[in-house]
């Protein structure tokens, strides 16, 4: 087993993928190696569950909890004995076509980060409070478009939109002009709730299966246009990326710290539990063509997944296998902790170099972003969230 990697033991993240000899299913990461759990005999009753060869995790995710930790049990047991028939089953990442691991039921973004919310209140509305009067009370978010959330990857087509004119001239409609990223942590829902009940922030990990990387692209002029009365839609509907790991929430259990201290009452169904903490100790890295530019902390961040999760079933929505509920971007205090180029520019005014020298605001044709993660596990290691990555294309 690899020592000192972050896919190790005790991250072992799912993905569905294919190499040249085998149709896609599902399978595991172990270092630089990729484990197939469908070429493999797994013990009763999990060969009754056919979980494994189906193309996607869907089935895995709907099995729940108790599954999840037999399997998780299972893979664990399987490479740590020695034997030649699993050790011939592994596959050099780089052999491996990796695909969507699940089926994208619904998604909904957040806007989790204090100082994210508060460096673009600063931006839009010098002046006044930067954070809304509510933003504190409860966790907003939006409803995106499930449809157009791609695995790692995928190359991103530079979006179209109306884009706002000189004053008293109509808008213009043509391609953005401030395409951005915002890097954040996405929370998969394996097992669903029924219409018109709510789910407790305590219910979390009865209901979150794992944990992926997102990068929520956006077109901040046409966003910054269509915004006003209500939230956002095209400028952010063209395009989200996701990693095709998906690291079982289980292996974050020694990344679980404190949220940030409230400063105002919470509503009691978002109330913190000061003795199961879900705030996460993740450490991201922004890389723009190479260069990293970012590094933020997750652990800052205001709003926890258990209170997102409980948020958006508090009006009785319902789960399905497959929602997607992502952090928002995650930014932190500092400069070099910004999770978006909105902030790292500050809106066009402040470049940043890149390695080539070259320095730039936003994303040009040809970039290619990737954001990954990292987490502490027991014994000093860290947990590997892999990477999402994506590149631009011109518009068409």
């Amino acid at each position: 087993m690899p020592s000192g990697s972050p896919f190790g033991l005790d991250a072992l993240p799912y993905g569905v993928f294919a190499t040249e000899d085998s149709r896609p299913g599902v399978g595991v990461r172990i270092g630089e190696h990729a484990l197939s759990l469908a070429a493999l005999d797994p013990p009763a009753p999990l060969a009754d569950l056919d979980l494994f060869a189906t193309g996607s995790l869907d089935r895995m995710m709907a099995a729940g909890p108790d599954v999840w930790a037999e399997v998780r049990a299972w893979v664990r047991g399987v490479l740590t004995r020695p034997d030649p028939d699993v050790a011939a089953q592994l596959v050099p990442l780089a052999e491996v076509d990796l695909s969507m691991p699940f089926t994208v039921a619904d998604y909904v973004d957040f806007y989790s980060s204090e100082h994210h919310a508060d460096n673009v209140g600063r931006i839009f509305r010098p002046g006044t409070a930067p954070l809304p009067e509510h933003w504190k009370h409860l966790p907003i978010g939006y409803h995106g478009r499930a449809g157009t959330v791609f695995p790692s990857g995928t190359d991103v087509v530079r979006p179209c939109g109306l884009r706002r004119s000189t004053e008293g001239r109509p808008p213009t409609f043509g391609p953005t002009r401030t395409l951005d990223i915002e890097a954040e942590v996405g929370f998969v829902v394996g097992t669903p709730s029924p219409l018109g009940t709510r789910v407790p922030s305590s219910d979390v990990s009865h209901h979150v299966f794992g944990v992926v990387l997102v990068n929520d692209w956006s077109a901040r002029d046409v966003q910054a246009y269509e915004s006003a009365p209500l939230g956002p839609f095209l400028g952010k509907s063209f395009a989200t990326s996701m990693s095709t790991w998906v690291l079982p929430l289980a292996a974050l259990e020694g990344a679980r710290v404190t949220p940030p201290r409230r400063d105002v009452p919470l509503a009691e169904h978002l109330a913190d539990d000061p003795e199961e903490p879900w705030g996460l100790d993740l450490d991201l890295t922004v890389s723009w063509n190479s260069t990293v530019v970012s590094r933020p902390p997750f652990a800052g961040m205001y709003w926890t997944p258990a209170q997102q999760l409980a948020h958006l079933t508090s009006n009785g929505a319902s789960l399905r296998t497959g929602d997607l509920f992502a952090s928002g971007t995650v930014s932190g205090p500092e400069r070099g902790e910004r999770g978006s180029l909105l902030e790292l520019s500050w809106n066009g005014a402040e470049q940043v170099r890149l390695a080539d020298g070259s320095l730039r605001t936003f994303l040009d044709d040809g970039d290619t972003v990737t954001v990954s993660a990292t987490a502490p596990g027991p014994g000093g290691v860290r947990v590997g969230l892999g990477e999402v990555t994506g590149r631009v294309l011109p518009a068409v």
